[in-house]
């Protein structure tokens, strides 16, 4: 039985078989068929783009927020929405993970990784007191 050392690794020579001529052809025609599945990653590559695009576009209101802005009787509109989402982008661009939003009347704690606001105060509601767990605070 004859070995044979690769890369500094005593292989049999049994053991390359797979990579003779006949070897590498089999793995020429593996070849083609990873190419179509190139294409398909490149779809997906393509939709997951999409997503992540029409991600900093957007931004979901935790029920909790919601409720709260109903019980004030605060409507935001697009302009509103647009304005806060341009705060959360601005927040995800300097690394911030939890922020607190002060926006108009309102302060909003925001998840800037889930892009959620977690919950909603009115300015004067949230002085005196004391918010925890954000590392950064964004004033539009």
């Amino acid at each position: 039985m004859s070995y044979r050392v690769v890369n500094g690794k005593l292989y049999s020579t049994a053991d390359l078989t797979g990579y003779s001529n006949v070897g590498l052809k089999n793995k020429n025609a593996q070849v083609n068929k990873d190419d179509s599945i190139l294409s398909k990653d490149k779809s997906t590559f393509n939709n997951i783009l999409d997503k992540q695009v029409k991600r900093e576009e957007c931004f979901t209101i935790s029920s909790h927020a919601a409720q709260r802005l109903n019980s004030r009787n605060i409507n935001l509109n697009d302009d509103d929405r647009k304005k806060i989402n341009d705060g959360i982008n601005m927040a995800d661009s300097k690394g911030a993970k939890q922020s607190l939003i002060l926006y108009k009347d309102m302060a909003l704690i925001t998840s800037i990784k889930n892009r959620t606001v977690i919950t909603a105060m009115e300015k004067d509601q949230s002085s005196g007191n004391v918010i925890t767990n954000i590392d950064s605070v964004v004033m539009i």
